[in-house]
């Protein structure tokens, strides 16, 4: 098992980054090896992934979900095992802190060895610096998911 935790400050107010999270299938816009995210319902999503020659796809039910505070997840089936969380800690009216932390457990040769040589943790920071980018940018959200999942 191993966990990454990242966090990224943005310029955006906290209801803006978390609108945004929540707009799960613009993921592959900012996401490395993300190549689609469909939202099936409320708390379930299907996931495409290629990272570094190595295809996954796998369902992720939502756990727990707090307007502008949190989002909670963990997979269900598939190919992949991980969980993880991300909260949103308001800094000032436009800057929030978007913080993630996940648990997986790496399947196979490859994915051990990327795990061992700090790839996950570099695409995480990756991934966030690309939605500090990608949020900035817009300033707006692209849509956003006000209800609560406990």
């Amino acid at each position: 098992m191993t966990q990454v935790e990242e966090s990224v400050e943005v310029g955006v107010p906290v209801h803006t980054a978390y609108n945004q999270w929540t707009q799960f299938e613009t993921f592959p816009e900012f996401m490395g090896g993300v190549k689609s995210v469909e939202q099936r319902t409320d708390t379930l999503t299907h996931w495409v992934t290629d990272v570094n020659g190595v295809h996954r796809e796998f369902d992720a039910e939502i756990t727990e979900q707090i307007p502008d505070e949190r989002v909670a997840w963990t997979t269900v089936g598939g190919e992949a095992r991980q969980s993880g969380v991300v909260t949103f800690h308001r800094l000032d009216d436009d800057h929030t802190k978007v913080m993630l932390q996940m648990v997986f457990e790496p399947e196979g040769l490859a994915e051990t060895v990327g795990d061992r040589l700090g790839f996950v943790k570099r695409q995480t920071k990756g991934d966030l610096k690309r939605f500090k980018e990608f949020i900035e940018e817009r300033g707006l959200e692209t849509g956003g998911w006000r209800g609560v999942v406990v």
